[in-house]
């Protein structure tokens, strides 16, 4: 006998895993992303050097900028993960709306800028928002 994992469920799964993954990003920026990475100069056409020179208050500022982002990022996180085990699983109205703007919003928004930014992280930005989709499309299914 085979083990079938419903629409239903396999939605709930795949949205929490995006808004764990939502979790870790933003504790990402927070504690562990740099002010610039090697992208940044590269698309900005500058060396770090000619970037803290020309801007030397520039990291200090993006710093706090990036833990403010983080802590939305992992906020986002902790409602997808709430909207995948408590709206989800009651049917609650509106639902599907909620999923679709709010993935459109955020994983699928920051997987196209990296993209049209040539980041080195594009593809692997990629994998969230083509969960999340799964995660709608698992949603819409089931209804």
């Amino acid at each position: 006998m085979s083990a079938r994992i419903s629409p239903r469920h396999a939605a709930t799964w795949m949205l929490t895993g995006c808004g764990l993954w939502l979790v870790a990003l933003g504790l990402y920026f927070i504690f562990l992303r740099s002010p610039l990475l090697p992208e940044d100069t590269r698309f900005m056409g500058s060396s770090l050097a000619q970037v803290r020179s020309g801007l030397p208050g520039l990291e200090g500022w993006l710093q706090r900028v990036f833990t403010v982002m983080g802590g939305f990022i992992a906020g986002t996180g902790v409602l997808t993960v709430f909207i995948a085990w408590a709206a989800i699983p009651s049917g609650l109205k509106g639902t599907s709306w909620v999923i679709a703007l709010s993935g459109a919003l955020t994983v699928a928004l920051m997987s196209a800028i990296n993209f049209d930014l040539h980041s080195d992280f594009r593809w692997l930005l990629l994998v969230p928002a083509l969960g999340w989709l799964a995660g709608l499309g698992f949603h819409v299914a089931r209804r």
